[in-house]
């Protein structure tokens, strides 16, 4: 479902996905099966989504970034994918992203260019990744460090890093 007033171009979007009012989606962005772009959302054209990703309100995927089944990206998360911005910047380099399957990322993180994030990690709102992240592992804090590996897939709620 593409809600009519969002902006779509891309013929190349999955069944099963639902694309919210006010977002814009360029034409040769990529989005798989079974995904829920929330409002507010802009995805560029060197894009690859895969299937069954939550993009919450907020976001703005740019060119060069990818993200992998099953993940889930909080409101008003920022990516970036050029490391030295500047207005008319005419030696622009793109630098790619990758988040990788099952990833979360947490409210307001800010994503620096050229970053993996691993299979199943978990970052923590707010959180500033600089660097990439292990899968399995749950990130916080600005900069982002690390606070604790995730076991089974199951994180518990209010849980303290333990020595």
């Amino acid at each position: 479902m593409i809600h009519p007033l969002a902006d779509v171009h891309s013929k190349s979007i999955g069944e099963g996905t639902f694309v919210w009012q006010f977002c814009v989606i360029l034409k040769d962005a990529k989005i798989g099966n079974n995904c829920n772009i929330n409002c507010h959302v802009l995805v560029e054209n060197d894009v690859k989504i895969g299937d069954n990703v939550t993009i919450k309100p907020g976001v703005q995927i740019w060119d060069g970034i990818t993200l992998e089944d099953d993940v889930f990206v909080g409101p008003n998360v920022t990516f970036t994918n050029d490391l030295f911005p500047k207005s008319k910047n005419k030696d622009f380099t793109l630098v790619k992203t990758l988040v990788k399957k099952g990833a979360s990322i947490g409210a307001n993180s800010t994503i620096l260019a050229g970053i993996t994030i691993g299979e199943n990690a978990l970052i923590g709102a707010g959180s500033v990744v600089t660097k990439d992240i292990p899968e399995n592992e749950i990130w916080v804090g600005n900069p982002a460090k690390f606070f604790k590996k995730i076991n089974n897939d199951k994180v518990s709620r209010f849980t303290k890093n333990k020595p």
